[in-house]
């Protein structure tokens, strides 16, 4: 616990009433006298106070309060009286907080010789101030001094334990460090070997694949017609995954190079995405009730790629037949977007698609609050329909 709060000021106060009140109640068993009382209040009274300073001062706290014991002890005597030997507890707790909270060698053995100068001097005038062997410091007092090393060794003991518990942690905490530093840089050692991969493997052949529907384009005059509609819409679809391709490769390479260089897809060009589907042979409509500008952008981001991923879908495994594209929501509620295609007019390449597309709508939504459902529908087409809220996309 931090010092100065209410647990620390608690547990002074604790320590405080175990230290002092012992010796009050044992001192009617020991001397009732004005003297003796007059000495015990006084004694306490400045124990108090210095056992409250004990762990800003320890060195300085120690000598302080033994001192005051040597002037209540041979004070009493001097005037025939008796303390009672519980008076000893303070000095033993301020020599445990010595050992705790000690800060140097130095000043520790520097405490220990004043203490013992202290002990020396007050002898001196015991046997000087009283005559009687009954108030001479003997072997009462030194059977009462003599556990007090032990005080030290115990707070020594105490402060070596923590020091080794801080150090363990400080190991543990700089091993978690090293581990997770290790980790980043294997995961940022595998984007990069991925994004080598993907340039050498997909980015090739996309390039090679625009080259050739340019070429087309450039020979456009010896093509049907509706072969030079295809041809377009294949050269468009090659340059904006190139764009797309570059943008995904920098990021895997350089996560804090994510700024796209490309335009990132909203739901205005939802329109051109319908129409690259009816290029590819497709039909598809799109119905609306949403301003694109007041969509939040990573909104706008996943309807897109839920519509593309469905109409890859559908142009995939239902080739030929018709798609409802519905996009429908208000602000301060929830954006719903609706793809279904019917039953397809042609049949689907055998083995086409790997089952990812799905996983990745989900995902996609499911990061923003969202939630996508998938199904077949009973006329034999399909259903993708995601719902996603306005204001968790604002935040």
């Amino acid at each position: 616990m931090r010092d100065g709060g209410w647990p620390g000021w608690g547990a002074d106060a604790g320590l405080v009433v175990l230290t002092f009140v012992p010796a009050l109640l044992s001192q009617p068993y020991v001397d009732t006298s004005g003297p003796a009382w007059v000495s015990l209040m006084a004694y306490e009274a400045l124990g108090v106070v210095v056992v409250l300073l004990r762990r800003r001062l320890p060195a300085t706290a120690f000598v302080v309060g033994f001192g005051a014991l040597l002037a209540a002890l041979v004070g009493s005597a001097g005037e025939g009286a008796k303390l009672s030997p519980l008076v000893f507890l303070p000095p033993a707790v301020l020599l445990y907080n010595l050992g705790h909270h000690g800060v140097s060698w130095r000043r520790t053995v520097s405490a220990v010789l004043g203490v013992s100068m202290l002990s020396v001097a007050g002898l001196w005038l015991n046997r000087m101030t009283t005559d009687s062997g009954d108030f001479q410091g003997g072997l009462d007092v030194l059977a009462a001094l003599a556990p007090m090393p032990l005080a030290w060794v115990m707070g020594f003991a105490a402060r070596t334990r923590q020091e080794l518990l801080a150090a363990a942690e400080r190991r543990a905490a700089d091993a978690r460090r090293a581990q997770a530093l290790e980790a980043a840089q294997a995961t940022q050692r595998e984007r990069t070997r991925i994004a080598g991969e993907m340039h050498d493997v997909v980015a090739h052949s996309l390039t090679l694949l625009v080259v050739h529907a340019e070429t087309l384009r450039a020979r456009g005059g010896e093509l049907p017609d509706w072969a030079r509609a295809q041809v377009d819409g294949l050269a468009a679809a090659g340059r904006q995954s190139s764009g797309e391709l570059r943008d995904l490769l920098r990021m895997l390479r350089d996560p804090a190079d994510a700024v796209p260089l490309q335009p990132v897809p909203d739901l205005g060009e939802l329109d051109a995405l319908l129409d690259s589907h009816r290029a590819a042979g497709g039909t598809a409509e799109l119905t609306t009730d949403v301003a694109p500008a007041s969509v939040p952008r990573p909104v706008q981001l996943a309807v897109y790629r839920v519509v593309q991923e469905a109409l890859v879908n559908a142009r995939r495994h239902a080739p030929g037949a018709p798609v409802q594209v519905t996009v429908r929501g208000k602000h301060g509620g929830e954006l719903r977007c609706e793809i279904v295609n019917g039953r397809g007019v042609r049949q689907a390449a055998a083995g086409a698609g790997i089952g990812l597309g799905l996983v990745s709508m989900e995902e996609r939504v499911g990061a923003l609050d969202g939630e996508l459902t998938a199904g077949p529908t009973g006329d034999g087409g399909f259903r993708v329909v995601a719902t996603m809220p306005w204001e968790r996309a604002d935040a």
